[in-house]
């Protein structure tokens, strides 16, 4: 598929004030040529220099005029020749274009291609291209400063740093099964299990920013519960900032539940208005409480909003597991109208007035990224499959280090800190990982 050449519209759907459309591939130019006119041949166009052209079809009518420009081979985002196309944005003019240009003779690109391109041909590694996705689907400033600090090459420098602890460990390893007739010293066996050691402890400091990195990525799942008329729906409209439930005094108003995407000091949450939690003889408000049932064993975070203007005595509480526990925020809500007794801990707030919102935010913040300042320690937050495979490594040297400790044979400790290496390669893509590149690239957006 690299002996082709592709094309693709770049920018989104939908009438803009521009449309972007690229070529990639080794006849990128010549095919371009036959589409794309300007005052001079494309090929003697100089790089990386906006140039008016026009484009036209087959037939040579006119369909659209804007900007050309050429970035060369090597030094481009592919590694290939890369044309790009900016003309008007509408839907129609945009798939003429296109249309022009697979005529010409390219190959509709696949979603994620041009970036495939640019990790097959060394642009980058496959960190920094799943990077380009976590940039794309950033919805908070913490989730686009990790996706940029990720595109930087943060991770695989992390994986590069512990492959170049582990080698020198395996080439001593190794040099005792070349000559059987050595045994591993005292002090050299000290010292190799002193570098062990370091790669498992820096492992392990990677493998803790996965839930931070989860969150970033797909945001805290936060359910906001309590009885009915004690405010969930109020509370929603003020983090929002505009009224997306109905508030009425009415008992029951909330009977599904409602979703919507917000950040609180960067961190992005996901809001899950619920039913209000009560005995019901209504079939559809049953149902309702049954899902908030649901969306409570998800949760991140449970905000769980009670009228702290009645007597604590007299209020209905969610029964939580022990593990949800930790993740609950208790909510005073209508504090402006008197705290009744029996409420001694909590956030004082209303949301009639807005006030104590700063301090739940606050609470939201320090409960949400328990774990740690996000990049304190690690400029980094990995992903599912980056954990799956320092984990792998992780069990590996331990197993290497506790045949060691054994004085096991040496053979046996090479197998596991090759296996540590071989998941280590899979991180950044050094290894033979077609599958896992059909799966990472088939989410990408179509010309990118």
């Amino acid at each position: 598929m690299l002996n082709d050449t592709i094309a693709a519209i770049s920018t989104a759907p939908g009438e803009a004030a521009i449309s972007v459309l690229r070529v990639t591939g080794p006849q990128a130019l010549s095919l371009a040529a036959r589409v794309i006119k300007a005052k001079f041949p494309i090929s003697e166009l100089s790089a990386r220099t906006a140039h008016r052209s026009c484009v036209v079809d087959a037939e040579g009518r006119l369909l659209d005029e804007g900007l050309v420009l050429i970035f060369r081979a090597p030094a481009s985002y592919t590694g290939e020749d890369v044309i790009e196309f900016q003309g008007h944005g509408g839907l129609l003019v945009t798939q003429k274009v296109l249309e022009a240009l697979l005529t010409a003779g390219a190959r509709a690109a696949e979603p994620g291609e041009f970036t495939q391109r640019a990790f097959l041909n060394g642009k980058m590694d496959l960190t920094q291209a799943e990077a380009v996705m976590d940039l794309i689907h950033a919805q908070s400033t913490l989730a686009l400063r990790a996706a940029n600090e990720q595109l930087g090459g943060a991770i695989g420098r992390e994986a590069n740093a512990l492959r170049e602890e582990l080698l020198p460990v395996l080439a001593h390893i190794e040099a005792y099964i070349d000559f059987p007739e050595e045994d591993i010293s005292p002090d050299t066996g000290a010292a190799l299990i002193a570098k062990m050691d370091a790669v498992l402890d820096r492992a392990r400091r990677l493998i803790a920013t996965s839930e931070q990195g989860r969150i970033l990525r797909h945001g805290a799942r936060t359910v906001i519960c309590g009885e009915p008329n004690v405010g969930k729906s109020s509370l929603l409209n003020l983090l929002l900032g505009f009224e997306r439930a109905i508030v009425s005094p009415t008992a029951g108003t909330t009977r599904d539940t409602i979703e919507e995407i917000i950040q609180v000091h960067g961190i992005p949450l996901r809001l899950v208005d619920t039913a209000g939690l009560r005995e019901s003889r209504d079939d559809i408000e049953r149902v309702g409480i049954q899902r908030t049932q649901r969306e409570l064993e998800r949760a991140d975070l449970i905000l769980e909003v009670i009228d702290a203007s009645l007597p604590a005595a007299n209020a209905i509480r969610v029964v939580l597991s022990p593990e949800l526990q930790s993740r609950r925020l208790l909510l005073l809500n209508k504090a402006d109208l008197g705290i009744a007794t029996g409420w001694e801990s909590g956030i004082p707030m209303s949301c009639m007035s807005s006030s104590g919102v700063e301090a739940l935010r606050d609470a939201i913040r320090d409960i949400v990224m328990r774990a740690g300042p996000l990049l304190a320690d690690h400029p980094v937050a990995i992903n599912t499959r980056h954990k799956s495979c320092f984990e792998r490594l992780l069990h590996h040297v331990e197993t290497g280090r506790a045949a060691l400790l054994a004085s096991a044979a040496p053979e046996y400790v090479a197998l596991d800190l090759r296996e540590a290496l071989q998941a280590l390669g899979e991180v950044v893509g050094v290894v033979d990982v077609e599958q896992i590149l059909d799966v990472i690239f088939s989410s990408f957006c179509i010309g990118k």
